[in-house]
């Protein structure tokens, strides 16, 4: 593992007017981590993901993935930081991938176009090579018999299996998943963690809110706890799931796994 990390977020603050929903998160992700953070509803694991690829605007506090500030870069004297334009941040933003809990897809767009769209537009490749490379995908996720159905025509399951396809066709160095399966029916869940758990033994940096204690268990090299927005205590899945330090991580488990 490199000793540099891929992802530093250092001193994170995020409020929703007077609501303060992360209160100062530092953290580490370095190349080829599965990080899978827990927590309680309302406990701003998802902001912590949106203000990474900056969907958020932080209220304060720095994210570097790689040698980059999302959203910001400093003046030539570096005494300053100033945010960057909204073309800038879309740049920036190829580089992060991003699975959300409702699939998201393009209902009017075939599977196949959904794959190929963000690659054609925004990193200017070609149509066949961009099929080709879709069609790669849709086999890694078990769907290449549905390239031409349209997200309507899906199962939960198979929809979020196409959006993972859609979040890697931009060879992203980073992909956030954001509950991935919350928002499916028991029997869809498998399928999709899956998915995930062969990204993860090829090398994708992932990081990964979920509810699963056995995808984070099996598959993460690291858990990490948040609680009313704060991180409770991090470390290995053993340490963290299996003989947690604080009272609260405790307290959450015993519901989740009761």
């Amino acid at each position: 593992m490199n000793t540099q990390p891929l992802v530093r977020v250092e001193g994170l603050h995020k409020s929703f007017g007077p609501q303060e929903v992360l209160k100062g998160v530092s953290m580490e992700v370095h190349s080829g981590e599965v990080v899978c953070i827990l927590g309680p509803s309302g406990s701003g694991k998802s902001t912590l993901l949106r203000c990474i690829n900056f969907i958020e605007e932080p209220t304060a506090g720095l994210i570097f993935v790689g040698d980059e500030i999302i959203g910001h870069r400093r003046t030539p004297d570096a005494a300053v930081l100033q945010q960057v334009r909204e073309s800038e941040i879309a740049r920036q933003r190829q580089d992060i991938g991003m699975v959300f809990q409702k699939f998201n897809l393009f209902p009017h767009m075939t599977v196949l176009e959904n794959i190929t769209h963000a690659p054609r537009l925004v990193k200017h490749i070609a149509a066949g090579p961009a099929k080709a490379t879709a069609m790669d995908l849709l086999e890694k996720v078990g769907l290449a018999n549905r390239a031409g159905a349209y997200p309507r025509q899906l199962s939960g399951g198979q929809q979020q299996r196409v959006a993972i396809a859609r979040a890697l066709a931009m060879e992203p160095k980073l992909v956030l998943f954001d509950e991935p399966t919350s928002a499916l029916d028991p029997e869809l869940v498998g399928d999709v963690l899956e998915v995930m758990k062969d990204l993860a033994t090829g090398g994708l940096t992932m990081i990964v809110v979920t509810h699963e204690i056995g995808f984070a268990r099996e598959v993460a090299d690291r858990v990490i706890f948040v609680d009313d927005g704060v991180i409770v205590e991090q470390g290995t899945p053993a340490e963290v799931l299996d003989t947690p330090s604080h009272e609260r991580t405790k307290a959450f488990l015993s519901r989740v796994l009761s």
